[in-house]
């Protein structure tokens, strides 16, 4: 039986310090090399013993499903951290996409998404509740005017997985990280350029997203606080 991930609490410092390394490595490694990649790798990458993952994920899915629940949970931090600090819609959706490209959750989710259940009493919550606080984030921007209404969820959730996944080809880890930087700095600019008018055709919003004709990006906006 996989046991409890939702949190470190009650862990000694050093449990809990392992605890995030593995998740941590674990993030970096799926994206690195997909995740099929060995568990020994991950276990390497964070510096700890194959038997201390396993001791506290139990298996695969386990260590994935922590994975997941850690992303979404900094994710939705990031955007009420965002509404909080930004009266201006536009500067709070800049400020959460700068700062969700960091944590590279729109790339990790998408990859271990088919492997969990992703409606699990932890999971689902945590990913609904981020998924409105983005809406709000988004919402905000287009009732001050920062932003078109033509540009909705879709786009920006679509966005930053383009953006956050690693390119082809073997470019530093830093470098490509900074091309992504500027590259959402460049997005950013066309968005604060653009009406309603730039576009032929209106935003899709995450219920549309999810809806049956739309399953094969529905995934992307699911994994969308």
């Amino acid at each position: 039986m996989t046991p409890a991930v939702s949190s470190p609490d009650g862990l000694r410092a050093d449990a809990r310090r392992n605890h995030h390394q593995v998740l941590d490595a674990a993030r970096q490694v799926v994206l690195e090399h997909g995740p099929g990649v060995a568990l020994d790798e991950i276990a390497k990458a964070a510096g700890v013993g194959i038997g201390t993952l396993y001791r506290r994920f139990g298996d695969r899915e386990g260590l994935y499903k922590a994975v997941v629940l850690r992303a979404l949970q900094e994710a939705r931090t990031a955007a009420e951290d965002a509404l909080a600090e930004h009266d201006n819609g536009f500067d709070a959706l800049a400020a959460y996409m700068h700062a969700a490209l960091e944590l590279r959750t729109a790339a990790v989710i998408p990859l271990v998404m088919d492997r969990l259940d992703m409606d699990d009493p932890e999971l689902g919550p945590e990913r609904e509740t981020g998924a409105a606080v983005l809406e709000e984030v988004i919402s905000r921007a287009h009732d001050d005017g920062s932003l078109p209404r033509s540009v909705d969820f879709a786009d920006i959730g679509t966005m930053l997985v383009r953006l956050s996944r690693p390119l082809p080809g073997s470019l530093p880890r830093e470098a490509e990280a900074e091309l992504a930087r500027r590259q959402l700095t460049l997005f950013l600019t066309g968005l604060q350029h653009a009406t309603d008018d730039t576009l032929d055709s209106a935003g899709m919003s995450r219920s549309e997203l999810r809806e049956p004709e739309n399953q094969e990006t529905s995934a992307v906006g699911d994994t969308r606080p």
